[in-house]
């Protein structure tokens, strides 16, 4: 039996059919919708690859199912920003050259602007612990470090 789940993607409602409402969001928005900043990393929700917001709050994807978000607001890298005008915190990753392959970057930025949307002024501290959870295997931390610490003086 088919369910229909509507929720708000980057600003416009869309709605997804799946079997399984328990389908993993980020199957939704892969596959259903095209998105491809949300990553496949883990599917447990340890990485962080596929983080997304959910009403403004950050969240593994592969571990949210589809049907809990429902009447909900999900932006994902694509609605920071686009590639004419990226986000503060897209630029700021751009210009300190944070990914090396770039597979843990979404995750890195979805993260990283959650955290610099309740604080503006986060120490280096708290940005290590904001991002503490999100695996990077290339070993970019200081570049990552520093993009958010460029884009938090962006904003500000």
């Amino acid at each position: 039996m088919s369910h229909a789940y509507t929720f708000k993607v980057n600003g416009q409602l869309r709605t997804v059919q799946v079997d399984d409402p328990e389908m993993p969001l980020l199957y939704a928005l892969r596959d259903d919708l095209g998105l491809r900043g949300p990553r496949f990393g883990c599917g447990l929700g340890q990485c962080g690859a596929c983080t997304v917001h959910v009403d403004g709050f950050a969240v593994r994807s592969c571990s949210v199912p589809v049907s809990k978000v429902a009447g909900q607001s999900v932006t994902t890298l694509e609605g920071l920003g686009s590639p004419e005008k990226p986000h503060p915190i897209q630029q700021a990753f751009i210009d300190e050259q944070a990914a090396q392959c770039g597979y843990c970057i979404n995750g890195m930025i979805m993260q990283a602007k959650a955290l610099l949307d309740r604080n503006r002024h986060p120490s280096e501290q708290d940005i290590r612990d904001a991002l503490a959870l999100n695996l990077c295997r290339c070993g970019t931390h200081a570049r990552i470090i520093r993009a958010v610490q460029r884009a938090a003086a962006a904003m500000a």
